[in-house]
């Protein structure tokens, strides 16, 4: 497990190489992103890495809004797509109609997620989905629990808060 110092010094860093599951990533803090908000994105991509093994982080997808960390399907459209952090309700309504067939993921910094659910239950109200919504509250102390020193995540559902919408 990370130590408080080494959190610290990734607080303080802009660029971090991290792993999961063989993979690796660098994640470049953007001035106006929080730390809570990369390790977020980091989690999201080791949490679903499993599932879609070519989940990439910021990538333009020829959409209005350009997800955190996203899977793409050989045309191109998306089979996950992952959102740290603040989403509103016009963009979750948005994506949810324009993507029924992709699994979404929101991902909250130490949030109770009733509030979250109530605004997914509202967007995706009357509409036919194939694929599952995630809400997802990391824990204040995620970046200690998992992320290791060698900068290795190890998280699964298991660690989380979480729920799953259809």
């Amino acid at each position: 497990m990370a130590s408080r110092t080494d959190v610290d010094e990734l607080r303080l860093r802009r660029k971090w190489t991290l792993r999961a599951h063989g993979r690796q990533v660098v994640f470049v803090k953007k001035p106006i992103e929080s730390t809570e908000h990369v390790v977020m994105k980091a989690l999201i991509w080791a949490l679903y890495l499993p599932q879609f093994p070519d989940l990439t982080v910021e990538i333009p997808v020829g959409d209005k809004y350009k997800p955190d960390v996203v899977s793409l399907d050989a045309s191109g459209e998306p089979l996950f797509w992952g959102e740290a952090g603040d989403v509103s309700t016009a963009k979750i309504r948005s994506l949810a109609r324009r993507h029924r067939r992709t699994h979404f993921a929101l991902a909250k910094w130490n949030t109770r997620l009733a509030p979250l659910a109530a605004i997914v239950e509202d967007a995706l109200n009357g509409l036919g989905r194939a694929a599952p919504f995630d809400l997802l509250s990391f824990p204040v102390d995620a970046a200690e629990r998992f992320i290791d020193d060698d900068g290795v995540i190890r998280v699964t559902h298991d660690d989380l808060v979480w729920v799953r919408r259809f």
